[in-house]
């Protein structure tokens, strides 16, 4: 099990960019990340919020208890909309069922980003919408391309602090240069108190002690490459929730070998629930496939889908 890192830091904090610079865009091609501050409006933050809360109360339809799963328990009205967002670590696919959580994946300022760092032609896959209330677990070192295959190493996440993220609310932490290689690292099971249940990547050439906290006020986007190195903390409790929305980008030019049932030659694998953000698709003629549901991240599982 890795050494535990405490909840202080020694390093420099993270660089917050005002504006989508060339500085940006170099960052997170040497570093694996970079911080657009400002990338959501106060206003935004307030109404993606706001429909997190109309969400988990079941006023957009029902979700799902893993991707398959029964739907989540009925909330009453008597219960306050901080109780209810308590309930839940988690949300996958939310844009399902919200077409302000739909927008929010083309989100001007982001996908401008995007194209500078993907290419012109850039395709979603994913988002999840993160509650974590007081006490609730971080995620151990992970990489998001072992969740998420991808042919072209293009994987890109996006992760919108919806409250100013801190150390003390389990802010992301990250090793700066950790996708440079292209390696997915081992995994193993883990039982450390301060993660759900995910896997723990291990064996890589990189000490805790390297690791950046990425604290940014409430509408930063997190920009990071699939192949970082990234996990986050508890949530202390000492300062209410840290939400956030993350979504999931790549070249529309590769295909995506992902959660396919019937899957053929590998040279086909192409998981086509996918929304364009930009640019031209490719393979349009294929079709689109409308297959996940959004659902709740089930008690002991973590990670993103697998």
């Amino acid at each position: 099990m890795s050494a535990v890192v405490a909840e202080t830091s020694t390093k420099a904090p993270a660089t917050l960019h005002d504006s989508i610079s060339d500085a940006l865009i170099e960052q997170i091609k040497q570093d694996g990340f970079g911080v657009l501050r400002g990338a959501l409006s106060p206003e935004e933050v307030a109404e993606v919020n706001a429909e997190a809360v109309r969400l988990c109360r079941g006023d957009l339809g029902a979700v799902g208890i893993g991707r398959e799963g029964d739907s989540a328990p009925v909330v009453g009205e008597d219960i306050s909309d901080e109780d209810v967002l308590r309930r839940y670590l988690c949300i996958h696919m939310p844009h399902k069922v919200s077409q302000i959580l739909a927008d929010q994946l083309a989100q001007p300022r982001i996908v401008e980003v995007l194209t500078k760092v993907i290419g012109p032609n850039v395709k979603a896959m994913q988002s999840m919408l993160f509650m974590k209330s007081e006490g609730k677990p971080g995620q151990a070192w992970h990489q998001d391309e072992f969740f998420i295959p991808t042919r072209d190493r293009s994987l890109t996440a996006t992760w919108i602090a919806l409250d100013d993220a801190t150390i003390e609310n389990g802010c992301l932490w990250v090793l700066p240069g950790s996708h440079r290689r292209g390696v997915i690292y081992p995994d193993r099971d883990q039982d450390d108190p301060r993660f759900d249940c995910s896997i723990e990547a291990y064996d890589f050439p990189y000490r805790d002690e390297d690791a950046v906290p990425v604290e940014v006020p409430a509408g930063s986007a997190v920009i990071f490459n699939g192949y970082l190195l990234h996990r986050s903390l508890q949530n202390s409790g000492k300062h209410g929730f840290r939400r956030a929305l993350a979504n999931h980008y790549m070249s529309a030019e590769s295909l995506l070998p992902w959660r396919k049932e019937e899957r053929g030659h590998v040279a086909k694998w192409d998981y086509r629930d996918v929304v364009l953000v930009a640019g031209e698709d490719p393979y349009a003629y294929k079709g689109l496939e409308d297959v996940a549901r959004p659902h709740v991240r089930p008690d002991g599982e973590g990670g993103c889908d697998r």
